[in-house]
């Protein structure tokens, strides 16, 4: 009985130190820290459908509204901690499958691009990444332009997600680097 009490308030003892010291678990679509300000210039756009920039601005801009701390802006002249820079490389629309009778089964939209974050203050980048693909597959019953839209659509708030939470990671980082340690 001895041995089984000892084990109780082991267990008890070390919830209680995790519980008072936190696990160190950081939720990546949140940021606690200063405000920040991040300036994003138009994306080059280097493909044939018109429009691209300002969808994918659109949609990061709503990721961004989920941090009452960091702000998206287009406004140069607004004081910004970082600037969001990229462009859009490449776009496949579509690449088709055929069944056995030559039916359509399928698209795959797929869109290539680069970017970097850099800290406005040092001019140093904090975070580039030179070619990311992104894909959208989607099973169809004939290749038409709304097939297309849906799957680029998806692959526009996948890269939004993806950069949202990567400069959310990227500031929390450069923080802590500036953060002295408590003493």
């Amino acid at each position: 009985m001895q041995t089984t009490n000892r084990w109780g308030w082991g267990v008890l003892l070390l919830c209680l130190a995790l519980l008072v010291n936190g696990c160190g678990y950081s939720f990546p679509h949140v940021y606690e820290g200063a405000h920040r300000t991040v300036y994003m210039p138009t994306w080059q756009n280097r493909t044939n459908k018109l429009g691209l920039d300002m969808k994918l601005y659109q949609s990061l801009s709503r990721w961004f509204q989920q941090a009452e701390k960091v702000d998206l802006t287009r406004q140069k002249g607004e004081a910004s901690d970082y600037v969001l820079t990229g462009e859009i490389l490449s776009i496949d629309l579509p690449s088709v499958s055929w069944n056995t009778i030559a039916d359509v089964t399928g698209t795959k939209v797929s869109l290539i691009v680069r970017f970097a974050l850099k800290d406005q203050r040092s001019g140093k980048a904090v975070w580039e990444v030179g070619g990311k693909l992104y894909t959208a597959d989607y099973t169809v019953t004939s290749t038409t332009v709304a097939d297309e839209d849906q799957a680029l659509a998806k692959i526009i708030d996948d890269l939004s997600e993806d950069l949202y939470i990567g400069v959310l990671k990227k500031i929390r980082q450069q923080q802590n680097r500036s953060t002295p340690p408590s003493s």
